[in-house]
C-alpha cells in the first residue's frame, strides 16, 4: 500500500491575546535580503523577529535555515533562539518563488535537527495547497526517516497552516502580528506585516509598490523593513521592465516619501534591486528626500 501523508486542515484565525507588558527584548535578524536574481552575496528574502528566546520567521527565501544556523551556538554564533529546532512559527507575505523556495528546508531541516512540534505557518490563500504539495513531494523522505533506523519523532515534520486576511492573524504573550494587503502588481494576495512586542513595533513590507496600507500600518514603527529599487538603475531599464517594476516594487524616491509620512525610528532596506548601484547610491537617493536614520540591510545583520 502506498504511504500517503494526510492532508492538512486549513483554518483562519484572528486571536486577541494580550501581549505581556513585562520587559521583553526584541531582536531583528535579516536572514536574507535578496531578490529573484541569484546574487551569491544575498540569500533569499527572510527576516527573523526574536522575542526573548522565541523566533518568528517572515518569508522563506533560499538559504534562511543555513543563515539561521550560522548565527546559532552550534556553528559559532551567539543567538541561541536561532538553533534551528527552535523555529516553530512562520509568516509568509506572498507565494512568489524567491520568498518560498526555502520552505521545504524550513519544514524538514528543523525536524531532522530535533523539532518535536508541528510548524505553524500563517500566509495568504494558497499556502495550504503549497504545503500539502511539498509534503507529498517529500513523502518518501519523511516515510524513511519515520520508519527506517533514524531516531525521528512523528511531529516535527507536520505543518499547521492558517490562511490570513487583513487584521490580527496571530498573538501570544510575546507578539501580535497584523497582516495588511499591499500592492504587488495584480497579485491578489500579497501582504505586509506589523509586529508589536512589549518593546518594539517592527513593520515588514514584503514586495509592494507604494500604497495607502504601507502608510497606515508603518506609522509609529521602531523598525521599518522595506523593499526598494535604485531610481538611477530603474531609469536605465527598458520600457517593459519599467512598467513591471513600477507596478510591483518601490523606488528609493518613493520609499523616502513613505518614510517622511511615517517617520520610523530606523528604516532598513532589503529585497534590493541595485541594477549597478551601490549602497551609498541608494542612501544618497533616499536622503535627497528623507533625513531620518536609514541603513542598507545585509544578510546576517542584527538589530537589537
Amino acid at each position: 500500500m502506498r504511504f500517503l501523508i494526510p492532508l492538512l486542515i486549513i483554518t483562519v484565525v484572528n486571536p486577541a491575546i494580550s501581549i505581556d507588558q513585562v520587559y521583553a527584548k526584541t531582536t531583528v535578524v535579516l536572514l536574507g535580503t535578496g531578490t529573484p536574481n541569484p546574487d551569491p552575496g544575498h540569500s533569499g528574502g527572510s527576516v527573523a523577529i526574536i522575542v526573548d528566546e522565541t523566533p518568528y520567521i517572515v518569508d522563506f527565501g533560499p538559504g534562511l535555515i543555513r543563515n539561521a544556523a550560522r548565527l546559532s551556538p552550534r556553528y559559532g554564533g551567539d543567538i541561541a533562539a536561532l538553533t534551528v529546532k527552535n523555529i516553530k512559527k512562520a509568516f509568509l507575505t506572498h507565494l512568489h518563488s524567491d520568498h518560498t523556495t526555502g520552505y521545504p528546508d524550513l519544514i524538514l531541516t528543523p525536524w531532522v535537527m530535533g523539532r518535536d512540534a508541528p510548524l505553524e505557518v500563517y500566509g495568504p490563500e494558497g499556502i495550504g495547497k503549497m504545503t500539502d504539495n511539498i509534503l507529498l513531494a517529500y513523502n518518501e523522505d519523511i516515510k524513511y526517516r519515520l520508519y527506517g533506523q533514524e531516531p525521528a519523532n512523528d511531529q516535527g515534520w507536520r505543518v499547521n497552516t492558517y490562511e490570513i486576511t487583513e487584521g490580527v492573524v496571530y498573538a501570544d504573550t510575546n507578539i501580535r502580528a497584523e497582516a495588511f494587503p499591499v500592492r504587488h502588481g495584480s497579485w491578489p494576495n500579497a501582504f505586509g506585516y506589523r509586529f508589536t512586542t512589549a518593546d518594539k513595533v517592527v513593520v515588514i513590507s514584503g514586495d509592494t509598490a507604494p500604497c495607502d496600507n504601507m502608510i497606515k500600518y508603518s506609522r509609529g514603527a521602531d523598525i521599518l523593513i522595506h523593499e526598494v529599487y535604485s531610481q538611477e538603475g530603474f531609469d536605465q531599464r527598458d520600457e517593459a521592465w519599467k512598467i513591471y517594476h513600477a507596478a510591483h516594487h518601490t523606488s528609493t524616491y518613493e520609499l523616502a516619501e513613505i518614510a517622511v509620512k511615517t517617520q520610523p525610528k530606523l528604516l532598513v532596506l532589503y529585497h534590493i534591486l541595485y541594477w549597478g548601484a551601490e549602497d551609498k547610491d541608494l542612501l544618497e537617493e533616499i536622503q535627497q528626500i528623507y533625513d531620518g536614520k536609514v541603513v542598507v540591510g545585509s544578510d546576517l545583520a542584527v538589530f537589537e
